[in-house]
């Protein structure tokens, strides 16, 4: 079997989507993913933090993944989620110039997969500021899907998303939950959000789309691997 190569964009201070890749991709022989990391210290929605994702520095991570020869480039990070999704299109577009690689991100990733559900409510869990969630849910509502329910945290992170525990992650998803959804996105690749949708999922039956699994699905399906959409 030819091995699959995927290029991961990963936040410098991100310590879960890394060994949450690898254990996504246990069972998958011949798919390996492979980490750039490019400096990331906070969410907020003011310029310093915004200018954390500026495309010249991203592209010129790609750049570096694209040595090592890989099918596919994911920034495996959510800043299009409340920057727009116009801002993702915009990087990838670059990366595609400079690399000649497909590429596609957490946040469009997370839209096709919606789109591929057909889901139109929308619960949304993350650890963001208020501020950061008001303009995801804009986000959405822009895209076409109606937020349904949300629970949010009021951290402004990065690093300290991955110190909120499992069950505190469970915990707000299963109150999204009740309110009544057709799907649930836990946007965040350095949330500990894997075990909550997977439980939710047999709980309820309402698919819960981690952002972790959908990055990687959406990165599957960005080097040509055809994979059904999580959750």
């Amino acid at each position: 079997m030819t091995a699959l190569r995927l290029g991961m964009l990963t936040p410098s201070s991100n310590t879960v989507l890394e060994p949450a890749t690898y254990a996504l991709l246990a069972d998958t022989p011949g798919v390996t993913a492979h980490f750039q990391r490019l400096r990331v210290l906070s969410i907020t929605l003011d310029g310093g933090s915004t200018g954390q994702f500026d495309t010249a520095p991203m592209v010129a991570a790609a750049e570096m993944l694209a040595d090592a020869k890989v099918h596919a480039i994911c920034w495996n990070g959510t800043s299009g989620s409340w920057l727009g999704l116009d801002a993702d299109r915009v990087l990838c577009a670059a990366i595609t110039e400079a690399t000649g690689l497909p590429c596609t991100t957490a946040t469009l990733a997370l839209h096709d997969a919606l789109r591929a559900l057909g889901a139109r409510r929308i619960g949304l869990v993350t650890p963001y500021l208020a501020s950061v969630q008001a303009a995801i849910l804009a986000n959405l509502r822009a895209e076409g899907f109606e937020p349904a329910a949300e629970r949010h945290l009021d951290d402004p992170g990065n690093y300290s998303f991955a110190e909120h525990a499992d069950a505190t992650v469970t915990r707000l998803v299963r109150e999204v939950a009740a309110e009544g959804c057709d799907a649930i996105a836990i946007h965040c690749t350095n949330f500990r959000g894997l075990e909550a949708a997977r439980l939710v999922r047999a709980e309820t039956g309402i698919p819960v789309l981690d952002s972790v699994a959908v990055a990687l699905w959406g990165a599957l399906r960005a080097a040509g691997m055809e994979a059904a959409p999580p959750g």
